[in-house]
């Protein structure tokens, strides 16, 4: 993988370091469909430390800028965020001894943002839409002002430092690997800056070229070119295309409405009691359309990149469901008709 100078990443060991993230779990589910039942194996990115993804991103972020000498001890890191990051981050800074300033928007869930102040994070909420409709680029230009009002300030950029999908080649990727014995036919991946897929890409290319990587959108996103529009998912989906992503990167694209990923979020929990994020809920319902269209294949995984918890105020709110005008009816499952937990843990 090119890294363009930045060294593979040295995990520091010190009595106030948190916890390290990975080493996630496994967990099988079955997806009936009208012809067939298929095993899929979800990556259960709720272990982590803060119950995200994020946490291995905010390690990959926070160690190279350490390892680069950008930030000392009492510095100021900022980051744009719609949530999970920020919690990480938060985390993260409270226990190296950095102040946080994270850079929200309204869309921010109320539970990752009483989690980040709980943490110490300061919260700059940018409360009016950009051009496209979403917030990333009235976040953007915030980060810009606050690193000129704090000149030795340092932004970690999720969005172009190459340590986010770094860490996703070191980590994650060896681990789906490694826990699914090899075996590996296609792995649904949710896209937001396309870190956590452009690292998991990279490492399945080299170490099993036939593994279909499948990248899941929000519609209303812009990173595969559609036209920028309203979408309720967060910590999926970008008015910005990736600086990571390049076409070679992955086999197919699909993009999903937020009525079908909540709708899987929601039905995930009541037959199964496994609660998850919307663009875990995404992706399951791009993976159960590809399955419908290619039967064939077996060896299934869908990152799950963070804990329904996060989003009990709206994903998992009958009122915020209403209040939004989102209709969860049972067609929006698509080809599935029933959801099964076989069993937690590696195959």
């Amino acid at each position: 993988m090119s890294t363009d100078g930045i060294a593979p990443i040295a995990w520091h060991e010190s009595e106030d370091f948190p916890p390290k993230p990975g080493n996630t779990p496994l967990c099988a589910i079955a997806l009936k469909l009208e012809e067939t039942t298929h095993v899929v194996h979800l990556k259960m990115e709720s272990m982590n430390p803060t119950g995200s993804v994020k946490d291995r991103t905010g390690y990959g972020l926070v160690l190279d800028l350490e390892k680069r000498g950008h930030i000392e001890r009492g510095g100021i890191l900022i980051e744009s965020t719609s949530g999970n990051l920020g919690v990480a981050l938060a985390f993260l800074c409270a226990q190296r001894h950095y102040r946080f300033i994270a850079v929200v928007d309204p869309k921010t869930t109320t539970e990752n943002l009483t989690r980040m102040r709980e943490l110490g994070a300061c919260i700059e909420m940018v409360e009016h839409p950009d051009e496209t409709g979403g917030y990333l680029f009235s976040r953007l230009e915030r980060v810009q002002t606050l690193l000129r009002r704090y000149p030795h300030a340092v932004w970690t950029n999720q969005y172009e430092n190459l340590a986010n999908p770094l860490i996703h080649y070191q980590t994650t990727a060896p681990e789906i690997y490694a826990q699914m014995h090899g075996r590996v036919d296609a792995i649904f991946v949710a896209v937001s800056t396309g870190g956590t897929l452009a690292g998991i890409a990279r490492y399945f290319r080299e170490v099993s070229p036939a593994t279909r990587i499948i990248a899941v959108d929000a519609r209303g996103s812009v990173v595969f070119g559609g036209a920028p529009g309203p979408r309720k998912l967060t910590g999926i989906g970008s008015s910005r295309p990736s600086s990571f992503l390049s076409a070679d990167l992955y086999d197919a694209f699909l993009l999903v409405t937020d009525e079908e990923a909540f709708v899987f979020c929601r039905w995930l929990e009541k037959l199964t009691d496994l609660k998850v994020g919307g663009s875990s809920g995404a992706t399951l319902a791009a993976c159960a359309r590809y399955l419908a269209n290619h039967p064939q294949t077996r060896h299934v995984v869908c990152m799950c990149a963070d804990r329904g918890e996060h989003y009990a105020s709206s994903i998992y709110s009958d009122l915020w469901l209403q209040k939004q005008g989102l209709k969860l009816t049972g067609d929006r499952l698509g080809p599935v008709h029933s959801i099964t937990l076989l069993k937690k843990g590696v195959p």
